[in-house]
């Protein structure tokens, strides 16, 4: 290894080090207010709340696959709370389905709001910074193509499912019981990482808070549960390796090469070019190396910055295998004994891709 690539590495780890932190902190909060019962509580109160009405609870649910992308991730929406929505929906006497496909539409979709919505996002933070974007900066630029992917994806779900979401519902069983005291923490810790994710403190910092409140709470009330916590480790190997593989990459023409496919101008059909060619290399090879490969063509003006991650993140629905919060969906959705055709996946993902993705990219070109 040459002298020149330890500054090279180096950055890798200064610019990566945060991002990992923050995505191991993030996974033990999930999983341990999982297990304390606050997904399972949420959906029989959305249940509840529904008063019997399909419609209402689907809303309901929404409303709930929102909050969860936004403040803790797309992948705690795909693992944590499909599996609760398609239970809640059984019990009920409902199909599913719906149910799962709003949570996985959403986990991407949604995604754009907050930085710590999707590793996409923390990865920009460091460009938007260099380009005088700050955190707060980030919030006010992403938040109306935000709304508009979550409202679009709402949209084509509604009209995809509105047959399913017709009908009345009985009243189900009360939750499981839990431990009380570890609910209440569990839940207050989730709320409370709202306020401090918009404030502008670096995301790792209040998550690694809120996982070390969470564990010391376990480590009282119930030390073997704690076995049950899965650190995603595999995963932060598999994305320190992609950055060194992508990074090494575009010093060997690879820059060159997609810059001359995705132009430099920031018109409203050059950030719907750069848009789409995020989401269709997402679909292709996944949205976590189509965003390292395509930031360094993208990352001269903060709106084509955003178009990036507009297609990164609302764009990867039409491949299985375009994000990692799809491929655990999946998973769990096979676990529970739902199958949906890869066919029939990716003709309803398209549609939701483009509604989204235009949306999102026409409300940055008016913001």
């Amino acid at each position: 290894m040459t002298g020149a690539s330890f500054p090279v590495l180096t950055d890798l780890a200064i610019r990566v080090g945060p991002v990992l932190i923050f995505l191991i902190a993030i996974t033990v909060v999930a999983e341990i207010a999982d297990a304390a019962g606050v997904f399972e509580i949420s959906g029989h109160w959305a249940a509840r709340a529904g008063h019997g009405r399909t419609w209402l609870l689907w809303l309901l649910i929404v409303v709930l696959s929102c909050l969860s992308t936004i403040f803790l991730s797309l992948d705690t929406t795909a693992v944590l709370l499909t599996p609760v929505v398609i239970a809640v929906a059984r019990q009920l006497g409902l199909n599913p389905l719906p149910f799962a496909m709003t949570t996985v539409w959403l986990a991407n979709t949604a995604s754009l709001a907050l930085p710590v919505s999707n590793l996409t996002n923390l990865l920009a933070l460091h460009r938007f910074s260099a380009l005088g974007v700050g955190y707060l900066g980030y919030i006010h630029l992403a938040l109306w193509p935000a709304m508009a992917a979550i409202a679009a994806t709402v949209a084509v779900l509604a009209v995809i499912h509105l047959r399913d979401l017709r009908g009345r519902y009985h009243p189900e069983a009360p939750p499981a019981p839990h431990d009380r005291t570890l609910l209440i923490v569990a839940a207050w810790v989730c709320v409370a990482l709202g306020p401090a994710f918009v404030s502008g403190i670096t995301p790792a910092i209040p998550a690694s808070a809120a996982a070390l409140i969470l564990v010391g709470t376990l480590l009282v009330r119930n030390r073997p549960m704690l076995r049950a916590v899965k650190v995603p480790w595999l995963i932060v190997l598999a994305v320190s390796v992609l950055f060194v593989v992508v990074d090494l990459a575009l010093g060997h023409g690879l820059r060159e090469l997609l810059a001359s496919w995705v132009g430099a101008g920031t018109g409203p059909f050059d950030l719907l070019r750069v848009t789409a060619f995020g989401a269709g290399t997402a679909n292709v090879v996944n949205n976590l190396p189509a965003y390292l490969a395509l930031e360094s063509v993208a990352d001269n003006n903060p709106l084509r910055l955003m178009a990036l991650l507009i297609g990164v993140n609302a764009g990867p629905l039409v491949t299985i295998w375009a994000s990692l919060a799809t491929i655990l969906w999946r998973e769990r959705c096979r676990r529970a004994g739902i199958t949906i055709s890869m066919s029939r996946f990716a003709w309803q993902g398209a549609a939701c891709a483009i509604a989204a993705t235009l949306a999102a990219t026409l409300a940055l070109t008016l913001a």
